[in-house]
């Protein structure tokens, strides 16, 4: 059942980390639209890539030691496709929108990864939605809809409309696919893919002939994406194992938000009612998804697993002389069979049917 009320701890936690990840990513689209007047955006998403990925790697060189399970070779494909849709074509089809349409509008646009990923999640990996995340997922897709009864749309340029809905179905596809990659280290797997996307794109858009921006605009690049494209994302990794894709989606959607206060003070532009509506809407799904509360009697499969964990009620195995000591720890464990009724979202451990 579904009922109002709170989110399990775990989950709080993932919402406060799906929040701030939205936060730092939101302040990144005015500050990149002010960036574009100088650089081709292939270069663009090539310097915010390669900001994300160094200033990951100076952190591992500072901080060696984790106790988050490594990267295995099986999730290479995976990888890949994270590397490809989330790192190269989606910064890519966002910027090259960004630079045809208004901040504001720009910004906004941006929810429709929301309902996207919720899509992609439900309808694809067949991740469960109970009534309060489907109806936050309505007022999602309402708000970014509103844009278009916008009398001034006009001089949104449907191209570059489009190219940010581009943007947002392949990072739909994107989360989802890290979402199952999150049992693995995510500073890891955020570094791998901000290295590959930000070298790709850097050397690709060098090639086309794309323009670098003054020493400035490289300093301005490189620190915004670490921050925007690095600890945000590593934040957004955080919020996908605890409480699954399509909510973090919805916590993640308030990033356009963001963006579009955001665009009032660093570019100028001004919030229209369709704006305020549209966040209010969005507000407003936010806010029913912080209330849900789903529990019911499942049953989960004896499995083995490898990923950072406590001794819980999930997680009551015996300790090998070779295994870690302390919590929270990492290695090789297997799940017994256990049926019980708590309240749980749709993280690693309840991807059960209804």
């Amino acid at each position: 059942m579904t009922a109002g009320g709170a989110l399990p701890p775990a989950a709080r936690r993932g919402a406060i980390y799906g929040l701030l990840a939205a936060a730092l990513f939101g302040l990144s689209t005015p500050v990149a639209k002010r960036i574009l007047a100088e650089v081709t955006p292939q270069v663009l998403a090539g310097l915010l890539y390669l900001g994300a990925g160094v200033s990951l790697a100076g952190y591992r060189w500072l901080r060696p030691s984790t106790q988050e399970t490594p990267i295995r070779r099986s999730d290479a494909p995976s990888l890949l496709g994270v590397i490809v849709l989330g790192g190269v074509l989606g910064p890519v089809l966002m910027l090259v929108g960004l630079s045809r349409v208004a901040a504001v509008t720009g910004s906004l646009l941006l929810n429709l990864e929301a309902p996207f990923t919720i899509l992609v999640a439900a309808l694809v990996f067949r991740e469960h939605l109970g009534r309060h995340a489907a109806i936050a997922s309505v007022f999602v897709v309402a708000g970014a809809a509103t844009l278009r009864l916008e009398p001034g749309l006009g001089t949104a340029d449907p191209i570059g409309m489009l190219c940010i809905a581009g943007a947002c179905l392949c990072w739909a596809l994107d989360n989802n696919l890290t979402q199952r990659l999150t049992l693995r280290d995510p500073v890891a797997i955020v570094r791998l893919k901000a290295l590959g996307a930000g070298t790709f794109n850097l050397l690709l858009g060098l090639a086309l002939g794309g323009r670098v921006p003054s020493v400035l605009g490289v300093v301005v690049a490189l620190a915004l994406g670490s921050f925007s494209y690095g600890v945000s994302v590593v934040l957004d990794a955080y919020a996908l194992r605890l409480v699954g894709a399509a909510r973090e989606a919805a916590f993640f959607a308030s990033a356009p938000f963001v963006g579009a206060l955001a665009s009032t003070f660093i570019v100028g532009e001004r919030l229209q009612w369709v704006d305020v509506a549209a966040m209010a809407l969005m507000a407003l799904g936010i806010g029913l998804l912080l209330r849900e509360r789903h529990g019911h009697r499942h049953e989960h499969e004896e499995m083995p697993h490898d990923h950072l964990h406590e001794h819980d009620e999930h997680h009551q195995h015996e300790h090998g002389p070779s295994d870690p000591p302390g919590e929270s720890h990492a290695h090789p464990h297997r799940h017994t069979q256990l049926v019980h009724d708590h309240p749980h979202v749709p993280d690693v451990h309840h991807r059960h049917g209804h």
